[in-house]
């Protein structure tokens, strides 16, 4: 939308303190510069929020009242939301949203209540809770007491939801064309470790997965029916960095040439090569200009990438050299109150 000299964005904040709910803005690409973030949606605790491939529906996790759950919206051509349902349950909202290619189904994951959470969309964009799973089991770490859901999406060729459980260092595998989430296989990761995020690379046989307790990303190879096995683990921090440090997003360029891994508290994003054997090199680290970044996203034409940094309410615009993989400071300081994740209409 808008043209290829201008895109629009979304923020999902915490709404703890000055957020209202989810921001809008636009990436002007010929002047290199973020514009005009303002609120799109009136909502609380819309921490992550996901984009149809069409981008007809925005679709954000948020607190209703003592539920927690999604909240649909249409986008019209200027990129301005309007409100269409919700679903929710009892308990905290997810953390963590995503939805299928074809706009039919989508899957939340929920840190606290320890749910997956399978919907179906009509064609109207409506959501519609059809069923959950509930994790159980716990880990090493003193955060890990119980499960916590971090993330639920889909592989690849769509054949399963995956989710990653933080507390139980656990990566699940549920078959959903039944229209309920039916386990299939289970990855366990290092104890202790706390998988938080997964990317897939384009060619669909290698996942990348985030660890926020141990700061590492671990490298899967992936069958294709549900099962992974471990390739690669990669530190995303300094060797003699020893101050609090919590791992947080992960994102692979659309060639499959580059992962980049945000680390908080160390305030940065990683830089890593993918090499033909879909292993890791480290290239260098980016400071992100603010504090406790949560998320970051590569614009459509992925020359750009901006980074959200949730404790200094600010966004920073990076120009990305696609021969190298590094970023260049472009603009920080950009005001976003308590900004969780960022996307893109494409």
């Amino acid at each position: 939308m808008m043209g290829n000299d201008r895109f629009i964005g979304y923020v999902g904040t915490y709404t703890k303190k000055e957020s209202k709910g989810v921001y809008r803005f636009e990436l002007d690409v010929h002047n290199k510069k973020l514009e005009q973030v303002t609120v799109a949606a009136e909502l609380s605790n819309p921490t992550y929020v996901t984009v149809s491939k069409d981008n007809k529906n925005l679709y954000a996790v948020a607190k209703m009242g003592e539920e927690g759950g999604v909240a649909s919206f249409s986008i019209d051509e200027n990129g301005q939301l309007a409100k269409i349902n919700e679903q929710s349950l009892q308990g905290s909202p997810p953390c963590h949203i995503e939805v299928n290619e074809a706009n039919s189904v989508l899957v939340t994951a929920n840190y606290h209540s320890t749910l997956g959470v399978l919907h179906t969309i009509n064609s109207e964009g409506s959501v519609k809770i059809v069923d959950t799973a509930q994790h159980e089991g716990n880990g090493p770490h003193e955060r890990q007491e119980k499960p916590h859901l971090h993330y639920a999406g889909f592989t690849p060729d769509e054949k399963y939801v995956v989710i990653v459980d933080l507390g139980t260092d656990t990566i699940t595998s549920y078959a959903y064309e039944s229209g309920t989430l039916e386990k299939k296989y289970v990855f366990h990761t290092k104890e202790g470790s706390g998988p938080r995020h997964i990317t897939f690379h384009p060619n669909g046989q290698y996942a990348f997965v985030m660890t926020e307790l141990s700061n590492e990303v671990i490298v899967l190879k992936y069958d294709g029916n549900g099962q992974f096995e471990e390739v690669q683990s990669i530190s995303t921090l300094p060797g003699d960095f020893t101050d609090n440090s919590q791992g947080s997003a992960i994102h692979i360029s659309s060639d499959g040439k580059f992962v980049y891994a945000g680390n908080r508290g160390h305030d940065s994003i990683a830089i890593f090569k993918v090499t033909d054997k879909c292993t890791l090199e480290f290239v260098e680290w980016t400071h992100t200009e603010g504090q406790w970044p949560r998320d970051f996203v590569l614009d459509p034409t992925e020359n750009f990438l901006v980074a959200s940094n949730q404790e200094s309410n600010n966004l920073t615009l990076f120009e990305r050299d696609k021969g190298t993989g590094k970023l260049t400071l472009i603009e920080k300081d950009i005001y976003a109150p308590e900004p969780v994740c960022v996307k893109f209409l494409k």
